[in-house]
């Protein structure tokens, strides 16, 4: 089956060629940018084609590399099990009649690989390196040297961290907290590998402390779309279930690379080709996994006979979704009209949209006004493309529109998201069979971090609740995102930096303005499992504080419940709740679970409980306890949810680190749908959290309705000389892990400073491919922000667009630069320039 292009087309016959080397300038601290990794860069011809042997091998040697056979095969089978863990990595779900035997990819097995490794990060290892030394290596280095195994602290004025016991390093948080003139002097950042009990204690803390300064990676991803469909149909999440996109007509992936960020998926999109789907795939770049899929699980398919997947690809301009998805919206109303005036079948979904929409009027009005030129300059595509795409949407009765971050990190990301939920409202594809909204997301329990209440903007009722359960007033006045905590770092208002996981000084927008605020800190406190850039950007003092990882059994060390093992559950991107249980022996037992972390700093913190503290019991509405007695041991013990007091440090701090059944009967208390939690999270499929508009077509909006919006987009201006850049993950990585050198379905191997641009623009801007040249990006405030030594590749990407890997193009972001509305990075939209370097 042939797959019909729309837009650039690829290039064949592109010999592979080796660059030469990267020229090497005076060291300076940013070499951990640059250099030694580069120095054999070679670029091949992209594939058409994803997974198959190349997975396969790729996962045997990863595995290899790093565990051997026997502990590659018993950690490998159990990812995503019922009774195994779930996967670091992405947040795709399993089928919905549970797992199969096999439920990974490449990206998870290379997650679990690099968590499982036997190599150590140990008090030696930081012995030997001084700050400034690995301050001038790479990511992919520090990645390489293993699992952290005890806590480190790092004295004001030292160049080497030494070793520290958990007490005096809680002793360290603790004075500096004590030391803050108010709780919103400290900010505390979650990645979403945190597991939901993990995060619920930690945003009780943060809350018990006084503050909601509780920023996250969500801010940086997905906060674009939290915020459109919140405000368009009432809640911050997709609305399908993976049985949704096998019965779907029609699948649009928007803005997402699933080969290489969610390999899975390409399961999923294969079983609803095979089911009669159509898919259109909108993306500035052709990726490989979209055009054939060699599924590894079958036979034939590994032999090159895989699916093809895209049945077109529309290349558009970067940012452009919104424009086109009104497009979109303005043909279907068109449609209508012609298929109205002739006596046909209407076309849009009039019952639906009388029902369960308002701003109809409005919306319409403003479609129909939009003036094609302007549609196609901002899309990049032509009208013909256009009706072209239309022949596959109007036969569609029942549409899936899936989309990552290439829809969620630019200015006006909100209303492109808008733009899409407007696109589905106009014919009832919300809260039905094979239709909706799947927002995919990229890190393992982001949604589930958001859902048990780690968001600096919490909800009057989360509040509420956490008060009545756990009998303490939290704090009303909303906190810092990531943005603005870098911000209050710059100008000295934040003086305490905590993370809870992931690595925020390569993570963030404008590297340099970003590592500055933390420099300015009194104290940085960074919970690991491994060694990242954050740990060598510090405040005055820092400390290391080594936490299992999901693939490690999590013991009771001491008291009572010595000897039980703990379970955690995570939230996938379809809002299904899953039990994960770690079965590799931790690589030092000087390691704490992020739970015990958060409790013992809490513990060190708010000081022992007082005398007269009442044993608190949570009360179901007939007057009966919600948690019932004689429940077996490690699963949901008896034991008090809160405080009778009203004071922070009768808090069942203690219980909460031994029990996670505990944590979870306080998440059913104060969130939603948690209902009987424990023992539903441990069924062979999990549970499903509720969904309104999903289950019954219920609006929690401010209307009571699914409201359709009025977006008024404005263009990128890009000046002569200039091109818009994407920042993007290479097939090597995950997030800011950099796992190797090579991004085997793009064709560039063993090295990362590329900048894929048309072959076009090159001619244009008097260029050639293989020149080494430094990124600038242009923004209002005349700053220049520079990436240094990139080698520019002739690539099929859209005309007028480029796109590079971060975190090493993470400079050219401003931090100002931000989503309206979300305040998220614009890391898809960066207007840049060329300046050619002398090899």
């Amino acid at each position: 089956m042939s797959t019909r292009r729309i837009g650039t087309p690829v290039f064949r016959g592109r010999p592979g060629r080796k660059l030469p080397p990267l020229p090497r300038r005076g060291r300076t601290d940013r070499d951990h940018d640059v250099a030694e990794d580069d120095r054999g860069l070679h670029v091949g011809e992209p594939k058409d084609h994803a997974v198959g042997m190349g997975a396969t091998w790729s996962i045997a040697k990863q595995g290899m590399r790093h565990m051997g056979v026997a502990r590659s095969a018993n950690s490998l089978l159990r990812i995503n099990q019922p009774f195994g863990f779930q996967c670091p990595s992405c947040a795709w779900p399993e089928p919905e009649d549970g797992a199969g035997p096999i439920e990974f990819c490449e990206s998870g097995a290379k997650a679990v690989a690099n968590e499982a490794t036997r190599m150590r990060a140990s008090r030696e290892f930081f012995a030997r390196h001084t700050l400034d030394d690995l301050r001038g290596r790479t990511g992919h280095w520090l990645e390489q040297q293993g699992r952290l195994t005890e806590p480190m602290y790092l004295a004001p004025g030292a160049e080497h961290y030494v070793p520290i016991g958990w007490d005096e390093a809680f002793g360290v948080v603790a004075r500096e907290l004590h030391a803050l003139d108010s709780p919103d002097e400290a900010t505390f950042y979650t990645s979403g590998r945190a597991s939901n009990e993990a995060a619920f204690a930690y945003q009780l803390f943060v809350r018990a402390l006084g503050t909601n300064n509780l920023p996250d990676c969500s801010n940086m991803c997905h906060e674009s779309t939290s915020k459109a469909l919140g405000d368009t149909i009432g809640i911050g999440k997709g609305s399908v279930s993976m049985d949704d996109l096998v019965a779907a007509d029609l699948i649009i992936v928007a803005g997402q690379n699933p080969g290489t960020n969610h390999p899975r998926m390409l399961i999923s999109l294969e079983e609803a080709k095979e089911a009669g789907a159509k898919i259109m795939v909108l993306n500035p770049l052709p990726e490989a996994g979209m055009q054939r899929f060699d599924n590894p699980q079958r036979p034939l398919e590994l032999l090159g006979r895989g699916t093809h997947l895209q049945d077109l690809l529309l290349q558009l301009r970067l940012g452009g979704d919104g424009a086109l998805f009104q497009a979109f919206s303005r043909l279907l109303l068109e449609a209508d009209d012609a298929a109205r005036a002739t006596g046909g079948e209407p076309v849009l979904d009039h019952d639906f949209i009388a029902e369960h929409t308002d701003g109809f009027d409005a919306m319409q009005e403003h479609l129909r006004g939009l003036d094609w030129d302007a549609l196609e300059r901002e899309t990049g595509l032509t009208r013909a493309e256009i009706d072209e795409a239309m022949g596959l949407i109007l036969p569609a009765k029942r549409i899936v529109v899936c989309w990552a971050m290439g829809l969620t990190q630019h200015r006006q990301s909100v209303a492109i998201i808008q733009e899409l939920v407007n696109f589905l409202l106009l014919r009832g594809n919300i809260g039905r069979e094979g239709a909706g909204l799947c927002p995919v997301r990229g890190h393992s329990n982001v949604q589930g971090n958001r859902t048990v209440g780690i968001w600096e903007q919490p909800p009057e009722a989360f509040l509420d609740r956490l008060e009545e359960a756990l009998g303490f007033a939290p704090p009303r006045e909303h906190g810092l995102d990531v943005v603005d905590s870098v911000r209050g770092l710059a100008d000295g208002r934040l003086k305490v930096f905590f993370a809870l996981g992931g690595n925020f000084a390569s993570a963030v927008s404008d590297t340099d303005v970003t590592e500055a605020a933390l420099r300015r800190a009194r104290l940085t406190v960074q919970v690991s499992t491994k060694l990242n850039r954050s740990h060598l950007v510090t405040g005055r003092e820092a400390l290391i504080l080594p936490t299992l990882g999901r693939t490690d059994r999590d013991v009771v060390p001491d008291g009572p419940r010595r000897g039980e093992e703990q379970f955690v559950t995570t939230e996938d991107s379809m809002s299904v709740v899953h039990a994960s249980r770690g079965h590799l022996e931790p690589p030092s037992s000087e390691l704490r679970g992020e739970t015990r972390i958060v409790c013992g700093l809490a513990r060190a913190v708010f000081g022992p409980p007082t005398h007269d503290g009442v044993a608190r019991r949570h009360e179901s509405p007939d007057g009966r306890s919600s948690m019932p007695d004689g429940q077996a041991s490690g699963v949901d013990g008896d034991c008090d949810l809160g405080t009778s007091t009203g004071l922070v440090q009768d808090l069942p701090w203690e219980a909460m680190a031994d029990d996670h059944g505990l944590i979870r009967r306080q998440i059913e208390a104060v969130v939603p749908g948690f209902d009987d939690y424990s023992a539903r999270a441990q069924r062979r499929s999990g549970f499903q959290l509720p969904h309104p508009p999903r289950d019954e077509r219920r609006f929690e909006t401010a209307t009571g309705k699914a409201r359709l919006t009025v977006n008024r987009l404005e263009p990128i201006e890009v000046p002569d000389g200039h091109l818009l850049l994407q920042t993007l993950r290479s097939h090597d990585q995950y997030n800011t892990t950099v796992y190797g050198l090579n991004d085997r379905y793009r064709g560039v191997k063993a090295g990362r400073r590329v900048v894929l641009v048309h072959p076009d623009d090159l001619g244009r801007l008097g260029l050639q491919d293989g020149a080494v040249v430094d990124l600038v990006s242009v923004w209002h405030d005349g700053a220049e922000r520079r990436a240094e030594r990139f080698k520019l590749v002739g690539y099929p990407t859209a005309r007028g667009c480029a796109a590079a890997y971060y975190p090493e193009t993470n400079p050219l972001v401003p931090l100002d630069s931000v989503a309206e509305g979300s305040n998220t990075p614009t890391s898809k939209s960066v207007v840049i320039r060329f300046e050619p370097v002398a090899v």
